[in-house]
């Protein structure tokens, strides 16, 4: 078991390691370990005030403090090397990095990049050229509509330290803007469960120009980028762009690509093709 890798999960914004578990069991049906982790403020860390309950008062909730203020990038790159590091003792490690979860992963590259002998990034935040919040302005991300997802922003996230969001709302307008950035092509059944996983809170520091992919480190490292095409939320566009400017950093260290089918969250609801995937990869 020695040559057997353990995959190590990393999740996205307002996420947590529970969104895995499907994941995980296909990975251990296929003979494989793996090891979701929750970042700092996340999972059992996570705060979820009595005004997010219901019923809900969200004028109090826009008040209250979060445990995740003050996490920064660097906090979510120490959690995580420090499961890479034990990890590692069992053998090769595959670090699996999705949507926001990859601006954590590159970080992690950066600092430690002999704890990792592949790199996954699940239509995953892969900053090169520019900062993450840069790419926003790019034409790639024009068909996103930032602001219908703003409505059920609460509080101001200057002052509470943190972004906050009201999953739990039964506004139509906002439900329909969550259904149609991440779960598209899921049933009602499944989008409301996978909404009701999702934290209200999330942290303000998503890195800047100097957490971008360094070639020196980050760069000597065998990866795969894994497309979503029918990510609303991180298009395929955006996907592209991101890994012609990581191949043009490493040309002699190339993106494996692969593709997917489904939306930001549909290989999470339905992992069997995801796991069969990662598996694939799993030969060292």
């Amino acid at each position: 078991m020695q040559n057997s890798p353990t995959f190590v999960l990393v999740h996205g914004a307002f996420a947590n390691s529970f969104s895995f578990a499907p994941l995980q069991a296909e990975l251990a049906l296929l003979g494989h370990r793996s090891a979701a982790v929750d970042l700092p403020g996340h999972g059992f860390e996570a705060t979820f005030p009595a005004a997010y309950q219901a019923p809900q008062d969200l004028d109090t909730l826009a008040g209250e403090p979060g445990g995740i203020k003050g996490v920064t990038l660097a906090d979510n790159a120490a959690r995580v090397i420090a499961v890479l590091e034990r990890a590692k003792r069992n053998g090769p490690t595959v670090l699996v990095a999705h949507s926001r979860g990859g601006i954590t992963a590159t970080a992690v590259a950066n600092a430690r990049p002999e704890l990792i002998d592949r790199l996954v990034y699940v239509s995953a935040w892969c900053p090169v050229d520019l900062d993450v919040s840069g790419y926003y302005g790019q034409p790639e991300m024009a068909e996103v509509d930032v602001m219908a997802l703003a409505g059920s922003m609460v509080g101001d996230p200057a002052e509470l330290g943190l972004l906050r969001t009201n999953f739990r709302t039964a506004d139509p307008s906002a439900l329909a803007a969550f259904r149609s950035a991440f779960a598209a092509d899921l049933t009602d059944d499944e989008f409301r469960t996978f909404l009701n996983s999702f934290q209200p809170d999330e942290n303000l520091d998503a890195g800047t120009t100097d957490d971008r992919a360094q070639a020196a480190t980050w760069g000597r490292i065998p990866r795969t980028y894994v497309r979503l095409d029918a990510d609303a939320s991180l298009p395929p566009a955006v996907q592209d762009r991101m890994i012609r400017e990581a191949d043009a950093l490493t040309p002699d260290n190339r993106f494996d690509v692969r593709t997917l089918e489904g939306s930001h969250l549909r290989w999470l609801v339905h992992p069997k093709p995801a796991a069969e995937l990662l598996a694939g990869l799993a030969e060292f």
